[in-house]
């Protein structure tokens, strides 16, 4: 495996891994920064709008509500499943260290920005395409800054491969998500034990397959929710 040669901190509004992941997703016959409706679009490929978010969902919320109402549209989101921590001189010249951290992502974790568009996950016109990646994440010390890092800001994101891809366009999708083993009624609890996920992850996870009709409330287990498959509907 390689990673990317050391170059200056980008300086540009788009940052290093948007920028590799735009190329990296980009085919022949896309267009490239399109205006549609007033809203610049990452990439437009046929009548389908591709929007590459590698920071807070939050900040696209708007405006994904706004064109799935007229267009087909899909978010990428990429989930590092393997990270390397690349700290910098103070101008972004010379490594200092690289070590590969010890957290491992999951694709399950994409739901800890799905959670704020939950409702456009039944949208009949939006997908997400969750993106398994590997990356580095380049720090440079500033005093004065994250003070819980000792110093150390992340500045950049670098893209180093992609390892997997899984697409959310409709109800089978989602079910396939669900870990195996899983029994048939379920709670939270249940769900993070058989994907082997954080309580949190869970909760936002079955929050979102919820809202997009996946999966439905059967009942409450004392004061734990209790969720099952929704059926399908009839072709």
């Amino acid at each position: 495996m390689t990673t990317s040669p050391v170059r200056p901190i980008a300086t540009l509004n788009e940052g290093p891994l948007h920028a590799a992941l735009k190329a990296w997703f980009t085919r022949d016959g896309d267009k490239l920064e399109v205006p549609v409706d007033g809203r610049q679009i990452d990439i437009v490929r046929g009548d389908i709008l591709i929007e590459i978010q590698t920071k807070s969902v939050t900040a696209l919320r708007r405006k994904l509500a706004v064109l799935v109402e007229s267009h087909p549209v899909r978010l990428v989101l990429p989930v590092a499943l393997e990270k390397w921590i690349v700290r910098m001189d103070g101008d972004g010249q010379h490594v200092l260290s690289r070590r590969r951290s010890p957290r491992r992502g999951t694709r399950e974790d994409a739901f800890k920005e799905l959670v704020s568009i939950a409702k456009l996950l039944a949208h009949p016109n939006f997908s997400c395409e969750i993106l398994l990646t590997q990356e580095e994440e380049v720090r440079m010390h500033d005093p004065r800054r994250a003070w819980r890092r000792r110093g150390w800001v992340i500045v950049e994101r670098r893209l180093i491969d992609v390892i997997e891809s899984h697409l959310l366009s409709d109800d089978s999708d989602l079910h396939r998500l669900l870990p195996p083993g899983l029994p048939a009624t379920f709670t939270t609890a249940d769900l993070a034990s058989a994907a082997r996920i954080t309580t949190s992850v869970a909760q936002k996870m079955a929050y979102c397959l919820r809202e997009a009709g996946a999966i439905v409330l059967e009942g409450k287990r004392g004061n734990a929710l209790v969720y099952r498959l929704a059926e399908a509907a009839p072709s």
